[in-house]
């Protein structure tokens, strides 16, 4: 006679799966709504520089905080193009950057690469004179620099532009506590592969690296981009200004160049021109805030 074998009933019951949903906490939304107040405030005069330049000059006098919509208009954007040569500054500029910020992403990191892995006399006292430079304020360097730069005959040239601090110590001293956390073993095992000191630098430094040449190239192009003082010290012509400088005659200009022109008027054309100058940063901050961020932070935690 066949055994019958009977299943055991399940008795089980799934456990309940709970859904864990976050709780706003009241501290939380007050630490939102003061941060939010505060990029409000802190972006309210770009905003009002930016609508501002679509006004009537008229209308920035009388009403500074209205804006309506019917009188919005180009015409402060094609006067200021018509009296001041807006477009030189953005081209001289952006020459600056390129050969000067060439130098620097090329000669600070190779610099720093030096002082964190490579072993030669005297290595920490040249590297603790490069951090002693920080401790000057830039102001006591420009009259040395212009009688320099005016010895050499480079005053209104591009040289004056672009080789003056070139190299900055705060940039080396940056990328080299960058590089100063990559494990000595990796040195060891590219020169074991047959690598020279440049091989190991651009092979196996770089690409490690690369994020905290991405905050050291934004940093450049805000250094370069914003600097007004040595730029006024030494360029005399128009024709050889940055757009800082042109910016801070631009008032100027605009008087020279259209005689009579109401104060409203001129000062609506000194906002687009400002509003110009905005352009590039945003976008560059935009696009790469990221890559900024995550260089800024790769040093900082360290095992």
């Amino acid at each position: 006679m066949a055994l019958e074998v009977k299943q055991p009933l399940s008795t089980s019951i799934a456990p309940q799966t709970r859904i864990n949903r976050p709780r706003v906490r009241i501290g939380d939304l007050v630490t939102y709504a003061a941060l939010l107040v505060l990029a409000l405030f802190f972006l309210f005069p770009l905003a009002w520089m930016m609508l501002s330049s679509f006004k009537p000059g008229q209308q920035i006098a009388s009403a500074p905080l209205y804006f309506d919509v019917s009188t919005f208009s180009l015409q402060n954007y094609e006067d200021m193009l018509a009296n001041v040569p807006l477009w030189v500054g953005f081209k001289n500029t952006f020459i600056v950057i390129l050969l000067k910020g060439g130098i620097t992403l090329f000669f600070a990191p190779l610099a720093a690469y030096a002082f964190a892995k490579m072993r030669f006399r005297g290595r920490d006292l040249l590297f603790n004179i490069l951090l002693a430079t920080l401790m000057l304020p830039p102001i006591v360097m420009l009259i040395p620099l212009l009688l320099q730069m005016g010895a050499l005959k480079w005053i209104d040239t591009f040289q004056a532009l672009v080789l003056p601090g070139a190299i900055g110590a705060f940039y080396i001293f940056l990328m080299r506590q960058q590089i100063a956390d990559i494990p000595d073993e990796l040195m060891e095992a590219a020169r074991i592969d047959g690598c020279n000191s440049f091989q190991t630098y651009w092979q196996i430094v770089i690409p490690i690296v690369r994020p905290a040449l991405a905050a050291l190239a934004i940093l450049v192009f805000l250094d370069i981009y914003n600097d007004f003082v040595w730029p006024t010290l030494a360029i005399h012509s128009i024709d050889m200004q940055t757009l800082q400088v042109m910016l801070s005659y631009l008032y100027t200009q605009i008087n020279n160049a259209s005689v009579g022109t109401a104060g409203a008027n001129a000062w609506g054309q000194v906002m687009a021109a400002s509003s110009l100058a905005t352009l590039p940063l945003l976008i560059v901050f935009i696009v790469l805030q990221r890559q900024f961020i995550k260089g800024i932070m790769a040093g900082a935690l360290k095992g």
